[in-house]
């Protein structure tokens, strides 16, 4: 199956949104809010990177990338996520193609990292590694990961866009 990684189009945003919605509907961990996070940082205009999967104009993934701040100060990191393929397309490796993807992005920005809050075994084939020198409030640790990309490891407490905390 041929996929194309490409930027956000204006007439992805509703397809996104449903996309989103159907991808974390039945998550273990999910807020069921991610939909609402993708919107509020477009709205923001803090979405630094918004890629979208497509095979044959159908929208298959999708990942979203926008900045972080860190309690050091130290700048130029980002958080990656929410990222999801559409159930019936998963396993067909078009996450890790968004990741790949994501990273190379990321470093074409000029940024020095990024952070994840997600599955350890997943994420760590892409080089995120749990790093207790950055810490995000009230999850597990282990599952909060960070790359690494260029400089220093900082040290701090990681926040989230406001966008992170909608609920409605």
């Amino acid at each position: 199956m041929k996929v194309q990684i490409r930027k956000e189009q204006l007439s992805d945003v509703g397809s996104i949104e449903a996309l989103v919605r159907e991808s974390f509907s039945s998550a273990p961990h999910s807020g069921f809010n991610e939909h609402l996070i993708v919107n509020g940082l477009r709205k923001a205009g803090a979405l630094s990177i918004s890629l979208t999967a497509v095979t044959s104009q159908k929208l298959v993934g999708y990942v979203a990338i926008s900045p972080v701040t860190i309690s050091d100060g130290t700048p130029g990191w980002y958080g990656l996520g929410p990222i999801c393929v559409k159930p019936d397309e998963q396993g067909k490796g078009i996450g890790s193609q968004l990741m790949r993807e994501s990273l190379q992005k990321l470093k074409s920005i000029g940024a020095r990292g990024c952070v994840v809050l997600g599955e350890p075994e997943y994420y760590g084939r892409f080089g995120f590694k749990h790093r207790p020198e950055l810490t995000l409030a009230d999850v597990p640790q282990e599952y909060f990961q960070a790359i690494l990309l260029e400089g220093e490891l900082p040290h701090g407490k990681v926040m989230y866009p406001p966008a992170f905390n909608v609920t409605e």
